[in-house]
């Protein structure tokens, strides 16, 4: 009311102080206190002294909040920072992760230790599951969709339902009055994020640029983005992943979360200057560099990249400048990030899941540099000295590596990730997932920012946790370390290819891989993953040391063993590209050297196989029965059972 209220009696009541001793009464002493000392003469104005009031209410009803996820009004509604719901039921798992980390920013003094960065979570409201209860029983899809088996039928058939609660509908339209900046429309299921299963990438999320000049297009728009994450529910991967729990799909509810994205509008490019995921658990060490270090990818752009797998900047952050994808200038030119994804705001959302994926556009380096963008994160090559130098002051190849910040430290990403992985850890009680995105362009329109775009716990399923190698009885077994890199259970190789350590010279080490590659060929041809088997160091540049395979000769491979030599202890594959293939595509690897802690591998089992193909150093056996890997990527041991032991 104080908006709308005279002049006159703002006027009145501050000589008398009765906005202080109203605020007393009601126990509200520090904002009490912080408006009794000022007087009306202070002010040029009445209006003046009315803004300043108000200021004071909002900030401190802010700073109440903060942390906390209120019922949404428009009045009170803070597009910088608040959190709120709307409709009944729970805000699902990813909400509470996101209301969690919230807490733990505002409450940690996390702010005060870096305080040129803007650290928050983005705002946003969250829908209920209510609402989607609500949903599909109004408009008859529950029954449907829990049978239906086309995906793009389920989401038609979601897209022409029209019924939604009339106030959560005028809700919306209230926050779309205050809220113009492109939208983040993501996932929050009652399941989602839980502490045994993450369901991680199984539901998606949606951008909208949120721009179309007549309101009810944006509404509808937004609303129909809302159908598109609650038919996701009933997706086949869904459906599929349900059954690999302990849990029915009847069970599972949809809430969604809406939020302002993270990002600049370049000439209607809406991106941030980079984005990406963080694990406080590193299940691929690559040394110096421990298990409990965590391991960050990083990227230009919005985190589509990373999240489908594209070439990212991948470091420690106890170790930031430690970059095996990067161990030399042909491995960097290979690993580096050649095109960034920004959200297109010339285009809008239609009827169809097409039309949301063309929203998300790929654009070449150039437009990065011209964006201004690829200063913060940019390295040249020059072809005519072979050599790369940190930055984009000279003319050369550009390269995504993030130099400036890991080498020059302009910003203290490394350090605000190990910061929030550590209080994530310890509020969780276990390892823990983050992603996010900055901005880092200075100024006051644009303040260096760091958002936490979601956090969830990384688990480990209990059959890994349960796995105790000292009491499973090594006849059953092909293979035991505990130098694994890895994590979880493999059960779909039903084929071998190995190199017999008696056959084996090093002198023609070359023609085993040949030979690798060849079996490699057919396999992949018939899509039947394998156990690959061999002494020395896989992926060696000296072939005295091992088999100088390329990664493109054994990419089919599963499952890798790499045991020793008889006379020489090799160090593993790690650091290479050939290591850096093992990493992004989640290959289980085991070193398994000359007897050290027990680890083995039954060689005598493996002659007594009958091989489907034999050469002159190699040998393929086709099993009838899977053979099943089991990774403890916590404690890096592993071991593979023999065909129907495990």
């Amino acid at each position: 009311q104080l908006a709308v209220m005279p002049e006159e009696s703002i006027r009145y009541h501050a000589d008398h102080n009765h906005f202080s001793k109203w605020l007393k009464a009601r126990t509200e002493f520090w904002l009490a206190h912080k408006i009794r000392p000022r007087r009306v003469s202070e002010f040029k104005s009445v209006n003046d002294l009315r803004d300043m009031i108000i200021s004071y209410l909002r900030d401190y009803r802010r700073e109440r909040q903060r942390g906390s996820i209120t019922d949404f009004k428009k009045e009170i509604f803070d597009i910088q920072g608040s959190f709120a719901r709307i409709g009944g039921g729970s805000l699902g798992g990813k909400a509470r992760g996101l209301s969690f980390v919230n807490l733990l920013i505002n409450s940690s003094g996390l702010q005060k230790k870096f305080k040129d960065v803007h650290i928050h979570v983005p705002p946003g409201v969250i829908l209920g599951t209510d609402v989607f209860d609500y949903f599909v029983d109004e408009n008859n899809l529950r029954h449907y969709a829990l049978s239906a088996d086309n995906d793009e039928e389920i989401t038609q058939r979601f897209f022409q339902a029209d019924r939604f609660p009339a106030d959560v509908v005028y809700q919306l339209s209230q926050f779309l009055d205050l809220v113009r900046e492109p939208l983040a429309v993501r996932s929050s299921s009652l399941l989602e994020d839980s502490q045994y299963h993450p369901f991680a990438g199984v539901y998606d999320t949606y951008m909208l640029p949120n721009n179309h000049p007549d309101s009810e297009v944006r509404l509808q728009q937004l609303l129909n983005t809302v159908k598109c994450v609650y038919a996701s529910t009933f997706y086949n991967r869904t459906k599929d992943y349900m059954n690999m729990t302990t849990y029915r799909l009847e069970e599972e509810k949809m809430a969604v979360i809406i939020q302002k994205m993270v990002g600049v509008d370049h000439e209607n490019r809406f991106y941030p200057d980079f984005a990406g995921v963080a694990k406080s658990h590193n299940f691929y060490p690559v040394a110096p560099q421990l298990a409990k270090d965590g391991i960050i990818a990083v990227c230009m752009g919005l985190g589509k990249t990373v999240v489908e797998g594209g070439s990212a900047v991948k470091f420690s952050p106890k170790y930031p400048n430690h970059l095996p994808q990067f161990s030399s200038i042909n491995e960097t030119l290979n690993n580096t990030q050649k095109s960034f994804y920004a959200l297109d705001l010339r285009t809008q959302a239609g009827g169809t899941l097409e039309s949301y994926e063309q929203l998300l556009k790929p654009y070449p380096l150039d437009v990065a540099e011209k964006d201004g963008t690829l200063t913060y994160v940019g390295s040249t090559y020059s072809p005519q000295d072979h050599a790369i130098s940190n930055g984009i002051a000279r003319p050369g190849q550009r390269l995504v590596t993030f130099a400036p910040i890991l080498k020059d430290k302009i910003f203290p990403l490394p350090q605000i990730l190990a910061t929030l992985l550590e209080m994530g850890r310890k509020g969780m009680g276990m390892p823990v997932e983050i992603e996010f995105a900055c901005n880092i362009t200075k100024g006051k329109k644009h303040p260096r920012e760091f958002a936490v775009l979601q956090m969830r716990p990384m688990v480990l399923s209990r059959e890994i946790e349960r796995l105790n190698v000292e009491k499973i009885d090594e006849r059953k077994l092909i293979c035991k370390s505990d130098r694994v890199l890895g994590n979880g259970i493999i059960d779909e190789i039903y084929d071998i290819v190995w190199v017999d350590p008696e056959l084996f010279q090093r002198a023609e080490s070359r023609k085993a891989a040949q030979e690798v590659y060849e079996y490699n060929l057919q396999l992949v041809g018939q899509k039947r993953p394998y156990l690959l088997v061999g002494v020395g160091r896989w992926g060696s540049m000296d072939p005295w040391l091992g088999i100088p395979v390329k990664w493109e000769q054994i990419s089919g491979a599963r499952a890798i063993i790499e045991a020793g030599l008889e006379d020489i202890e090799v160090a593993p594959s790690q650091g290479s590209h050939f290591f850096q293939n093992i990493t992004s595509f989640m290959i289980g690897y085991f070193t398994a050297s000359n007897g050290q802690n027990g680890a083995f591998v039954d060689w005598p089992w493996l002659r007594g196989q009958t091989p489907l193909d034999s050469k002159k150093y190699t040998r393929h056996v086709r099993l009838d029965k899977p053979l099943v890997v089991k990774m403890n990527g916590h404690q890096h041991r592993g071991v593979i059972f023999k065909p129907g032991e495990e």
